[in-house]
């Protein structure tokens, strides 16, 4: 508010020195004496109507400014809960990853920047023995030990998703085939490491299977899913816990 007083202070003051010059001007050259009125007039009248038309503008202007930066604010915390929301939406509930759509479109966006790269399909053995033994709850404690053996063997800048109740997929950027295999046999191990003790202290082994694929240049996501399903499916008939990968669609079919 001072702010504005002393704006309008100043406005109201030039107006004033405006006034008083055209009065020394104008006045004696139309031949009128300059009396003791004509100075309050031109001194008055300026002062109060350019200090009020002057207040009541810049208040206006500093309301409006105000509402300008409230508005922005909104805009931002708005943005922010929209970001937030679908990094939410994304995301699988339960251990963070990427859920199916989301990651399927993650594939795509990075099969139309590189044709390198690898897909691993990989699925908990016996997991339903887990669910039933123990509990769905005491399941959900084994996956997220399992996620978070995937994440430990992946390497930075790779993209998991969960795609299944307990089927997680892995797409390794750029990755050779010599890679991907060392990348599939990490992640095998590391689950395979895994002390899950759901009751007292007696260890239930978990383990995965795993199947993968090399991109080929013109193969389409549909193609890549349906050749590292079957070296899985391969891998679950040959005993499980393992992890078989193939250097290309027309090995795999």
């Amino acid at each position: 508010m001072s702010r504005i007083f002393l704006k309008s202070a100043a406005v109201a003051f030039a107006s004033v020195a405006i006034s008083l010059l055209l009065t020394l001007i104008v006045v004696p050259a139309m031949g009128f004496p300059i009396s003791r009125t004509v100075w309050l007039a031109s001194t008055l009248c300026p002062l109060m109507l350019a200090w009020i038309a002057s207040a009541r503008t810049f208040w206006q202007s500093d309301r409006l400014k105000n509402a300008h930066r409230e508005l922005a604010r909104a805009h931002a915390q708005l943005a922010a809960a929209h970001r937030r929301l679908s990094e939410k939406a994304s995301r699988d509930d339960m251990t963070g990853m990427l859920n199916r759509e989301t990651f399927f479109a993650a594939l795509d966006g990075s099969r139309r920047k590189t044709d390198r790269g690898a897909l691993l399909i990989i699925d908990a053995d016996h997991f339903k023995t887990v669910n039933d033994n123990f509990g769905h709850l005491t399941g959900d404690d084994a996956l997220l030990l399992i996620a978070g053996a995937i994440e430990r063997g992946v390497r930075s800048g790779d993209v998991l998703g969960r795609i299944g109740g307990e089927e997680f997929a892995a797409f390794l950027v750029g990755a050779t085939e010599q890679e991907a295999r060392r990348v599939a046999e990490r992640i095998r191990r590391e689950v395979e490491l895994i002390r899950f003790r759901p009751v007292d202290e007696r260890i239930v082994p978990l383990t995965v299977s795993i199947g993968g694929i090399t991109c080929a240049e013109s193969a389409t996501v549909s193609e890549l899913m349906r050749a590292a399903d079957r070296r899985l499916y391969e891998a679950k008939h040959r005993g499980r816990n393992l992890s078989i990968l193939d250097r290309d669609i027309s090995e795999a079919a």
